[in-house]
């Protein structure tokens, strides 16, 4: 057989659909979230372990959402000294985020919950600047331990930022009569926020998971209610199909969300 003769090819049933560039791997996932919805609706053991696992998944984006929140004021004015001249704010900042970044957040959420919180909340009481403070809630501390753990790292991200601007910006805003402070909010740090929006939301992704360490401080998130329902029913196996399930949903849902409000700033990679 000649080898430059080539057989015909069926005709495809579809001839608009291109079976190769499908996202199988979403298909995949929607797959197995409607196989976990089915169980949810049908087995009595998963529907009353979803129903227990429920309330934790508010906390977890509760904790999320409040330390991002402070993790990216914090990082930014980490972010802004970093670049600073004053050498006071950059040894300060510099400090911050080498120390941070060298400690497991894990080991820093304990360290902040049970050795700073009560020294704080002592040293307030003693000062006489607040009478009626006498502990601070486990979800507080978690929530402030996981914004100081993750500042340190979107301080590094505006930083990285701040200095891909080219420093012609601000040299032009200088000339247009603006000083220091007014050129970095009216003109380097519009720019660089766009720039760095991507590892931002990457960064927000990664605290959702992460907030599953505040287990180890007895918060009622969804790993810790997890533990309990587990420990309590010993039924592992519904246990952690769902804590897996409702985790890969939260994330799959930021991560869209993230996209979009790429799309919506037109980030440019």
């Amino acid at each position: 057989m000649d080898s430059s003769t080539e057989m015909p090819r069926r005709p495809s049933l579809f001839p608009g659909l291109n079976a190769s560039k499908w996202p199988w791997w979403a298909i995949v996932i929607a797959l197995l979230g409607l196989v976990m919805v089915s169980l949810i609706i049908s087995d009595g053991q998963y529907r009353a372990t979803f129903l227990y696992l429920k309330d934790g998944v508010l906390t977890t984006l509760r904790i999320t959402l409040f330390a991002f929140l402070f993790a990216t004021s914090l990082g930014l004015l980490t972010g802004l000294a970093r670049v600073s001249k004053n050498p006071v704010l950059f040894n300060i900042a510099t400090f911050y985020v080498e120390t941070i970044r060298g400690i497991p957040l894990v080991v820093l959420l304990l360290y902040i919950a049970f050795a700073l919180m009560p020294l704080l909340v002592d040293a307030l009481n003693a000062m006489g600047i607040v009478s009626s403070l006498r502990d601070v809630p486990m979800e507080a501390r978690a929530i402030i331990a996981l914004a100081i753990g993750y500042g340190a790292y979107e301080g590094e991200v505006f930083r990285a930022g701040i200095q891909s601007i080219g420093k012609g910006q601000m040299e032009a805003a200088k000339s247009l009569g603006m000083n220091y402070f007014q050129a970095m909010r009216f003109v380097i740090l519009p720019q660089a926020i766009r720039r760095v929006l991507p590892p931002l939301g990457n960064d927000f992704i990664s605290l959702l998971k992460d907030s599953s360490l505040a287990t180890v401080l007895a918060v009622d998130e969804l790993t810790q209610l997890g533990r309990i329902r587990r420990a309590s029913t010993f039924r592992v196996l519904e246990t952690f199909n769902l804590m897996a399930f409702l985790y890969l949903a939260m994330t799959l849902v930021l991560s869209g969300a993230v996209g979009w409000l790429e799309r919506r700033m037109k980030i440019v990679e």
